[in-house]
């Protein structure tokens, strides 16, 4: 199974899912490092990520190629994380194929009707376990 994580800014929200997902499971899972800037792939990639790439190209290239796509909320909305994450970007994300795992978390000004208020590593948590059961 090839899962791609993506991130932006910082890359603290990727990097915590790489962790839970190399925590939990540890074989026959390749991990792809998607960032939105240089910090937050490098940040992916020494949380265990595979491989890494950083980019609008790459998001674009790798998106139709992976069978789960994990991320903050902001990875489907264009303009999303002060500007970082491109409309082709979230297209690329929103038109994959591939399973989309989102964590509600976001900076923006969008609220979600029904979600709970948890911590970030409980959210991480139950990512994992979705992928987990995939």
């Amino acid at each position: 199974m090839i899962v791609m994580v993506m991130d932006g800014q910082g890359g603290g929200i990727g990097s915590a899912i790489i962790k839970g997902l190399r925590k939990d499971i540890p074989d026959g899972l390749e991990i792809l490092a998607l960032g939105t800037n240089s910090i937050s792939t490098s940040r992916m990639m020494k949380a265990g990520a595979n491989k890494g790439a950083t980019g609008e190209n790459a998001i674009v290239h790798t998106c139709p190629r992976v069978d789960a796509i994990i991320g903050p909320l902001a990875i489907i909305m264009a303009n999303a994380m002060m500007g970082e994450v491109t409309p082709r970007m979230s297209e690329a994300v929103c038109s994959s194929e591939a399973e989309k795992v989102l964590i509600p978390l976001t900076q923006e000004k969008i609220m979600l009707v029904g979600i709970t208020d948890e911590p970030l590593p409980h959210l991480v948590e139950h990512a994992v376990k979705i992928i987990k059961e995939m």
